[in-house]
């Protein structure tokens, strides 16, 4: 690559907070047209390398480099005045949370506006046509009706299109994408990709950060492996997927769970469960069965339904994957089964008795037989509670003859005795999300409501965790209702399927049959754009 084809020239950058290293010696390029992944687990330096680059490394930083030159222009030496004439016009920003990045006071239509506004001289009129132009280049169905809504009343997917429409109002030549699909629906994702794939062809630049390989085998020209601040190794994408030279990459690429059927493990060395020693008895009885369960809420059309009549049963040791897109139902079936909420019809039953039809009075006795275990598992902690406190108050509703100390529930998800002391917010992501496991074990439920318990998990920590699952389930004989957007994850835990859309169950089957010959066409779909090492061996 030639020198004047470089867009973005990046040599020896470092950044240190307080004196602690979080980026080491980094060098890269991009091109115009080009997209460069970096890639890394949390804490490798992936985000601080993005916000570096905008002189938003944050206080307490600094930032040193040798070079860290855009279309030319040096900016080691840029002021927050030059930063704020560069940020938008010069690169754009694509961060993966667009609800906290966009003004949830303003319409997206005036926010975007005022950005291409304040960088050009286009009149009032000729400003709201171009974000018209720019919400439909992104896919926006009905821009007139979206530039008056604020991202509260948009979905996850039309509020990241709201974002991206926004970082590229002003045609800036780079565009940084910190995570930009994490947490997504598949067939979203897929949108988002697309959109970023057709911004490179017009000759933008893009720098993409991720821990999702496959999403990076879609779009990247060539990847940046990052851990603990440092490139451990770098190349062309198809080259470096298919070839890994370090451990850590080969340990990255295993611990993608899509197309791996149950019981393979996804973290190397992992213990294998063999699939027919542990495969649920196809007679087992019922523990939970779901019958014609409804659900609505008001809307200003009326009612609507988001649960409509959703029957399923799931049989002792099985794990039975609900997937769908966001809004199909998934999430208020989990609260129906755990009675958080209460059905308009239809009923949940436990080994074949009441459990929904129940008061709550009658039904607390039963209720440490069913566990949770949340996406966000922070906000399901009480903040003031230590570890300690958390597991010993859980353990208190198991039997007495049953009951579990904290250390053996901490061994049991594999964390050491001394975190029993420390508070939820002062641990990570893994860590708090083993906690979150151990607690729904204290009370030895026979069935535990998984509801997208790894979707904001890095993947190899999201691997560490759905093998633990795997080993628990097999250690214990639980029976799992795992709900998940992320088909890869679904196919990886899943002995049996069944797809949500609309409140509605419209596929179900074994997992085998369901992904590799779906039935329904919106099964078919999100088959078809679920994410794959798309040059892996």
């Amino acid at each position: 690559m030639n020198a004047h084809e470089n867009l973005l020239e990046v040599d020896g950058l470092s950044v240190s907070f307080d004196g602690t290293a979080v980026v080491r010696d980094l060098s890269f390029r991009v091109a115009r047209g080009e997209c460069v992944a970096i890639v890394g687990e949390s804490g490798s330096g992936k985000s601080v390398t993005a916000r570096s680059l905008l002189g938003l490394a944050g206080r307490g930083s600094l930032v040193t480099s040798s070079s860290l030159r855009l279309a030319g222009r040096d900016l080691r030496s840029a002021t927050e005045r030059d930063w704020r004439a560069v940020r938008g016009s010069q690169i754009g920003l694509v961060l993966q949370d667009a609800l906290v990045s966009l003004d949830p006071l303003r319409p997206i239509g005036r926010e975007i506006g005022d950005a291409v506004r304040l960088h050009s001289h286009l009149s009032a009129e000729d400003a709201r046509t171009r974000v018209l132009s720019l919400l439909a280049s992104v896919g926006m169905p009905d821009p007139e009706r979206a530039i008056h809504q604020r991202s509260g009343e948009l979905s996850g997917g039309l509020r990241q299109r709201a974002l991206i429409a926004s970082a590229i109002a002003l045609d800036p030549p780079m565009l940084i994408a910190d995570e930009p699909t994490t947490a997504l629906d598949v067939t979203i994702q897929a949108r988002i990709l697309e959109l970023l794939a057709d911004v490179k062809s017009r000759g933008t630049g893009i720098l993409l950060i991720s821990h999702d390989l496959a999403v990076v085998s879609a779009i990247a020209d060539r990847v940046l492996v990052m851990k603990d601040g440092r490139v451990v190794e770098s190349g062309n994408t198809r080259e470096l997927l298919a070839e890994p030279r370090e451990e850590y990459t080969r340990r990255l690429i295993a611990a993608v769970p899509t197309d791996k059927p149950r019981h393979t493990p996804l973290v190397p060395g992992g213990a294998s469960v063999p699939a027919v020693a542990s495969a649920p008895d196809a007679l087992a009885p019922a523990v939970l069965e779901a019958r014609g369960l409804v659900k609505t809420f008001p809307s200003p059309a009326g009612r609507f339904r988001a649960v409509d009549d959703v029957s399923f049963c799931l049989r002792r040791g099985e794990t039975l994957g609900l997937v769908g897109e966001s809004g199909s139902g998934k999430t208020t079936v989990a609260r129906l089964v755990l009675a958080l909420a209460t059905a308009d019809d239809g009923d949940v039953l436990l080994d074949g008795g009441p459990f929904s039809e129940l008061r709550e009075r009658d039904r607390r006795p039963v209720r440490r037989r069913i566990g949770a275990i949340y996406q966000d598992s922070l906000s399901s902690f009480d903040p003031r509670l230590s570890v300690r406190r958390i597991l010993a108050d859980a353990s208190a509703l198991a039997p007495e003859a049953d009951r579990s100390s904290v250390g053996e529930l901490l061994d049991a998800v594999g964390l050491p005795a001394a975190v029993a002391g420390s508070l939820p917010l002062h641990l990570s992501g893994g860590q708090r999300q083993r906690v979150s496991i151990a607690r729904a074990l204290a009370a030895r439920p026979e069935v535990i409501v998984c509801d997208e318990p790894v979707s904001a998990l890095d993947v190899t920590i999201q691997a560490q965790v759905l093998d633990l699952l795997d080993r628990l389930q097999t250690d214990r004989g639980l029976s799992y209702l795992f709900i998940s957007h992320d088909l890869g994850v679904i196919r990886h835990m899943s002995d049996r399927v069944a797809v949500m859309k609309d409140g509605r169950i419209v596929e179900t089957g074994d997992a085998a049959s369901v992904f590799e010959d779906p039935k329904h066409p919106y099964t078919e779909r999100l088959v078809a754009d679920a994410p794959r090492l798309v040059f892996a061996p």
